[in-house]
């Protein structure tokens, strides 16, 4: 019996009365097939404007935020080069797609009753259910920090009142003052990320506190276009910047944020202000619903997204462990595409289409200077592996560093359109 079969089985066994398997044509018989959808991000959000476009699909999204505000392009706004204004979305672009949307949030899953279960006592039943939380934090990867301490040593990587903070904290740092950042190991969200960060912040410093340092405690070795922020560095911040790796004590560091200290090593940094990036791992509706493994990821068949625990359930973007493709909004994006034909294929017997993927991650160095890697990506053995991968060069010309700087604004505008139905340019 194969584990579809046996899912399906014991579903009937539990079910109250005369059960039956539906099929897609009986689905469209009885009414519209049910998907519902937590979280309103790239991965969720893009899934519920596709999926919505078909007579067919009742979807209903479910995101605890009325206002989302995205992680990428964050770092932007804290070297100050974008308005936090500009970061944030509505929802009425997409319930005028024809979404339900309910803003509550999802505290657990019924599996074998295929229920949604809210914190404000809904239950939203389903034919398909899509999960696209974003991350959760690995309690205690940094020791001496706690989420409560995210106040006084933010984290930042939730983008919204922790990207304020972080921006407030750095406007009132002391002139020639010390930021720390504390990095996390692998995986996470966006690979590049934290040191597009350092680039803002050292873009801030430049103008603002021009003698201030940076220092950034890494329990990596290497890190995501290492040879290319390096160089920008080294060209715009000389001096400014300093990062230890794990043969340093990168990977042996502990804080106690009440007097703002850093230990690396046993050796103990007075610091102005640290940004504590903790482990990340899959949002917590993820894990409640029993999809998550050891590694605290949703491991899923990457040919449809589909999750490995529960085929009727779909996991995309940063909780999902597919394979080589990095946790960022292009991915997100991309994988929703491949599990809203999935599911279309599923409940409506629209064409099938072989899963084929897309990401690229922009990040800027300084104003007009921008880097990029990216890649293509097929399917063997139910994993994501990349294909056809391309990355900026060192000594590229600034006419190419601009170019690829005005497509990451590009970029920006035509996928938050994509997603919200909407774009702040």
């Amino acid at each position: 019996m194969t584990a579809r079969s046996t899912f399906l089985s014991r579903r009937m066994f539990l079910a109250t009365g005369a059960a039956t398997v539906l099929s897609a044509p009986a689905l469209r018989a009885q009414g519209s097939a049910r998907v519902v959808i937590v979280g309103g991000g790239a991965g969720g959000a893009s899934a519920a404007r596709m999926l919505a476009a078909h007579p067919g699909i009742k979807v209903t999204l479910v995101e605890s935020n009325a206002i989302y505000t995205t992680c990428f392009f964050s770092n932007l706004y804290l070297g100050g080069l974008r308005d936090f204004d500009s970061l944030q979305y509505g929802y009425r672009g997409i319930a005028g797609a024809g979404v339900q949307v309910i803003h509550d949030r999802a505290v657990a899953v019924d599996r074998d009753r295929r229920l949604v279960v809210l914190a404000g006592g809904a239950r939203l039943s389903y034919d398909r259910l899509v999960l696209s939380p974003g991350i959760d934090f690995v309690d205690g990867s940094v020791p001496g920090w706690t989420q409560q301490d995210a106040q006084r040593m933010p984290h930042a990587y939730r983008a919204g009142a922790q990207t304020q903070l972080l921006a407030r904290l750095l406007h009132t740092m002391p002139q020639g003052g010390l930021f720390a950042m504390i990095a996390p190991p692998n995986p996470y969200r966006c690979p590049p990320g934290p040191y597009e960060r350092v680039s803002m912040i050292a873009h801030f410093f430049k103008h603002r506190n021009p003698t201030a340092k940076i220092l950034v405690l890494d329990p990596k070795p290497r890190f995501a276009k290492q040879a290319l922020f390096l160089e920008g560095w080294q060209y715009h911040y000389p001096g400014m910047i300093e990062r230890i790796g794990p043969d340093f004590g990168g990977a042996d560091v502990q804080v106690h944020p009440a007097s703002n200290e850093v230990i690396i090593d046993g050796q103990v940094q007075p610091v102005d202000l640290c940004n504590v990036i903790p482990a990340q791992k899959a949002g917590a509706i993820a894990t409640l619903a029993g999809l998550t493994g050891g590694e605290g990821w949703a491991p899923v068949d990457g040919t449809n997204m589909a999750s490995l625990m529960d085929p009727d359930i779909f996991v995309l973007g940063d909780s999902a462990d597919q394979g080589e493709m990095p946790k960022s909004a292009y991915a997100a994006n991309s994988q929703a595409k491949v599990a809203a034909e999935a599911i279309l294929n599923q409940l409506i017997d629209t064409p099938a289409y072989e899963a084929s993927y897309a990401n690229t991650c922009w990040s800027l160095i300084a104003p007009g200077d921008a880097v990029r890697v990216g890649a293509n990506y097929g399917v063997r053995d139910k994993r994501i592996l990349a294909s056809n991968s391309f990355i900026s060069q060192p000594s590229e010309s600034a006419a190419q560093r601009k170019a690829t700087a005005d497509q990451a604004e590009a970029w920006y505008g035509s996928i938050t359109a994509e997603i919200f139905g909407e774009s702040q340019g």
